[in-house]
């Protein structure tokens, strides 16, 4: 009996033994994956550290600076002509973005499953998804550029660290719509075009605090924001049109049954599937630093 429990774990050691030499063998992954995935996995981490690096360089000049824009009133417009809505249209792009990550899960699963049809049904709602964060993205450019004249030199949104009192040409105080004083408050945000979209750098003088009696004049907001956002943004844009493109071209291989020749679960789709989760988790990040703080 001693005799044949020796001989048995003798065998489990050597089989074992040639198991693990067979993964390191020059046709198989130590890692049981695919050569793709991982350079898949490879290239996302290298791109999240750029994506890092553009972050903490916004953040670094976001803090570094007195004031900056108020997310609330720089996007506040929505398309058909409504205004303060805080938010509501980059909500409305986030949402789109991550219905269309759920929409590509979706195709994965069918890959999985060999089905052709369900493969590119998914993934024809994935780049409709994309192309409609895209077009969004492109309305938020045009009219942060055409209507609220910003540009990556001149950032018309300022925020006042003290309180005051408009003044007109003339020197006399200025009033609003409904015959007040028209007053800018500590810490806000106001828009230095007010007027038929043209600039117009009105004076104040200081009512309170230390600045009391005298005349200053309104200026733009931090030059960088501007630059920032459309770096930012327009990179992380630039990933969603790519993934656009390649999902376009994954998409018709797999209606020609390229992969399903294969036989290894739509490989493909799921190593395009990976860059979009990983363009979609990189826009929740953008949300947050730009819009939200």
């Amino acid at each position: 009996m001693a005799t044949e429990t020796h001989s048995h774990h003798e065998v489990d050691h050597h089989e074992g033994h040639e198991t693990d030499q067979n993964l390191w063998d020059g046709s198989k992954s130590p890692f049981k994956v695919s050569y793709g995935k991982l350079m898949m996995w490879y290239f996302l981490v290298s791109d999240a550290f750029t994506f890092a690096g553009f972050l903490i360089a916004y953040g670094t000049l976001r803090f570094s600076m007195p004031s900056w824009p108020l997310p609330d009133v720089v996007f506040s417009t929505f398309p058909g002509g409504f205004h303060h809505a805080p938010l509501i249209f980059v909500t409305l792009m986030t949402f789109i973005l991550i219905l269309s990550s759920v929409t590509m899960v979706r195709a994965v699963q069918e890959g999985h499953r060999e089905n052709k049809r369900g493969v590119v049904k998914w993934m024809a709602l994935t780049i409709v998804g994309g192309l409609m964060f895209l077009g969004c993205q492109a309305w938020e450019w045009t009219n942060l550029i055409a209507k609220e004249h910003m540009t990556i030199t001149t950032n018309p949104f300022g925020t006042h660290v003290t309180d005051g009192v408009y003044l007109n040409e003339d020197g006399t105080e200025a009033k609003n719509e409904m015959g007040e004083v028209d007053k800018f408050t500590s810490g806000h945000t106001y828009l230095i075009h007010k007027k038929d979209g043209d600039f117009h750098k009105r004076k104040f003088k200081i009512t309170s605090g230390s600045l009391k009696g005298q005349v200053a004049q309104e200026s733009f907001g931090p030059k960088a924001f501007g630059g920032l956002f459309f770096f930012i943004t327009g990179f992380h844009g630039f990933h969603v049109f790519s993934g656009v493109v390649f999902l376009s071209v994954i998409m018709l291989n797999s209606m020609s049954g390229l992969y399903a020749k294969r036989k290894n679960g739509y490989e493909m789709v799921e190593k395009i599937g990976l860059y979009w989760h990983f363009v979609d988790l990189v826009w929740v990040f953008v949300f947050l630093v730009f819009y939200l703080l």
